[in-house]
C-alpha cells in the first residue's frame, strides 16, 4: 500500500513497484485515515507511508496500522534525511525509512526486505538521526541499559549489529551463524525487550550505548 497526499508521488511509486513481479500494489491512500480503512479492507504486507499528510500524519497512522489484527510492516517516506518526525515514526513501529529520492532499485529492495521481516534504514541519515536523539537524552533512554542486561551475551552481539542496520544475512556472516539462528535470536530479543520490531530494538540499543561498546 502506498500512502501519500501527493497524487504524483503515489503514481510514480505505483509505476515503480509494478515493475517488480514479486510486488503487487493493492491500495493507495491520500492520508492516514484512508490508509487505516484500506489496510483493514485489504491484506497489506508492506505500507510505504509519507510523514506529513493532512487529516492524519504518517506517525499517527503508523501507530494505528501496527495495532491492526494483521498489521502491515511500515516503511516511512520522507523528503529530508533529518526530518524530526522520522525518529517518532520508527518508535511508533515503522520498520525503517527511506528518502523519496532513494534509488528506485533500493526502494524495491526495501519492500522485499521489510516484507521478509528485516529493517531498511537509509544508511547515513538513519545513523545521524538516531544519534541526534540519543545524545539529546530522550526519556526513552531511561532504563534502556537495564533492559539490555536481560539478554544473553550472544543476543547482545546480535542486537549490537541490528543497531547499526545489519540485515539477518549480515549478522549471520559477521557472527558465523545460520540465518535461521539469527532469526530465532531476533525473535527472543524482541520478546525480552518488549518491543514491536527490530528497529525499536535498535533504537533501544543506541539509547543504552550498546553500539558504542563494540
Amino acid at each position: 500500500m502506498i500512502v501519500d497526499d501527493d497524487a504524483l508521488v503515489r503514481l510514480g511509486l505505483a509505476d515503480l513497484l509494478d515493475t517488480d513481479d514479486g510486488i503487487e500494489v493493492v491500495a493507495q491512500a491520500a492520508d492516514g485515515l484512508q490508509a487505516i480503512e484500506l489496510a483493514t479492507a485489504h491484506r497489506v504486507d508492506v505500507a510505504l507511508v509519507d510523514v506529513r499528510m493532512p487529516r492524519m500524519d504518517g506517525i499517527t497512522a503508523t501507530t494505528h496500522l501496527r495495532r491492526l489484527p494483521h498489521p502491515p510492516n511500515v516503511i516511512t517516506l520522507t523528503t529530508f534525511d533529518l526530518d524530526e518526525y522520522v525518529y517518532n515514526a520508527l518508535a511508533a513501529g515503522a520498520d525503517g525509512f527511506l528518502l523519496k529520492d532513494t534509488d528506485p532499485a533500493e526502494i524495491l529492495r526495501a519492500v522485499h526486505l521489510v516484507a521478509g521481516g528485516s529493517a531498511m534504514l537509509h544508511p547515513s541519515a538513519a545513523r545521524r538521526l538516531i544519534d541526534r536523539y540519543h545524545h539529546a537524552g530522550r526519556p526513552e533512554a531511561v532504563g534502556a541499559r537495564a533492559r539490555i542486561e536481560q539478554l544473553t551475551p550472544r543476543e547482545r552481539d546480535v542486537l549490537a549489529l541490528l543497531a547499526r542496520g545489519d540485515t539477518n544475512a549480515d549478522v549471520a556472516a559477521a557472527l558465523g551463524m545460520r540465518e535461521s539462528t539469527v532469526k530465532a535470536h531476533v525473535s527472543r530479543i524482541l520478546t525480552a525487550l518488549d518491543v514491536t520490531n527490530r528497529v525499536q530494538a535498535a533504537l533501544l540499543a543506541r539509547d543504552a550505548g550498546l553500539d558504542a561498546e563494540r
